[in-house]
């Protein structure tokens, strides 16, 4: 059905998005919990500059390193003939970025939370950082990671500026329920805005709810 079209493209957008996040986001967050840089400071505010960030800001830069004449742009259209603006990957470029706080800042309070004599007895008894790290670290910050998980999902199901200046309207391709809800309002459609809005309602909230529950039972109350 066309009515779900939206929807799909918002999961769809959702799924590819969370684990790239994963991916950039676990090496991000070790960075800015254990180093001893001078210029942690600073990575830090970059990291979390999405946060304050207007996405009219966000989507403006996107769209002029993106688009033909711009630098990333450009190049891919002269070299790989590709062009990514207004199209479904670069909703996947613009969800990494304007989530990837999310994910970063999450993980890196799991980090920071585990006490340091786990650390220090693992690498007592010989284990390596990469392994330190895979055996003790992240079985130990289960919450932190469902917690950006849950929130870079939900945040990437309802956004809506950077999306639409980065990706427009475009049905079946970029037109994701967030920019539909939009759409519907404007044209006075409040069935098909109440629709969508009710699925995306409900799907943040069972989502917030099983992370509290999750997160409720790991401490144990």
């Amino acid at each position: 059905m066309e009515i779900l079209s939206p929807l799909w493209l918002s999961f769809k957008l959702s799924i590819i998005a969370v684990p790239l996040l994963l991916l950039t986001g676990v090496p991000a967050a070790y960075f800015l919990a254990f180093s001893k840089s001078r210029f942690k400071h600073i990575w830090e505010a970059v990291v979390s500059l999405p946060l304050v960030l207007p996405p009219s800001v966000i989507g403006f830069y996107l769209v002029l390193l993106f688009s033909p004449n711009g630098y990333i742009g450009s190049v891919l259209k002269s070299v790989l003939d590709v062009q990514l603006l207004f199209s479904f990957p670069i909703l996947v470029i613009g969800a990494v970025i304007f989530n990837f706080p999310f994910m970063v800042n999450s993980i890196k309070a799991g980090f920071e939370s585990i006490p340091a004599y786990l650390i220090e007895a693992s690498y007592t008894l010989g284990k390596s950082k990469k392994e330190t790290l895979l055996k003790i670290m992240i079985p130990n910050i289960k919450p932190a990671f469902l917690t950006g998980i849950v929130l870079c999902f939900a945040h990437t199901v309802g956004e809506f500026g950077v999306i639409l200046m980065i990706g427009g309207n475009i049905p079946g391709s970029t037109r994701v329920a967030s920019v539909a809800i939009y759409n519907e309002v404007e044209a006075l459609n409040y069935n098909a805005a109440h629709f969508h809005s009710l699925i995306l309602l409900s799907v943040s909230f069972i989502m917030l709810l099983i992370l509290y529950t999750v997160n409720r039972k790991y401490k144990g109350f």
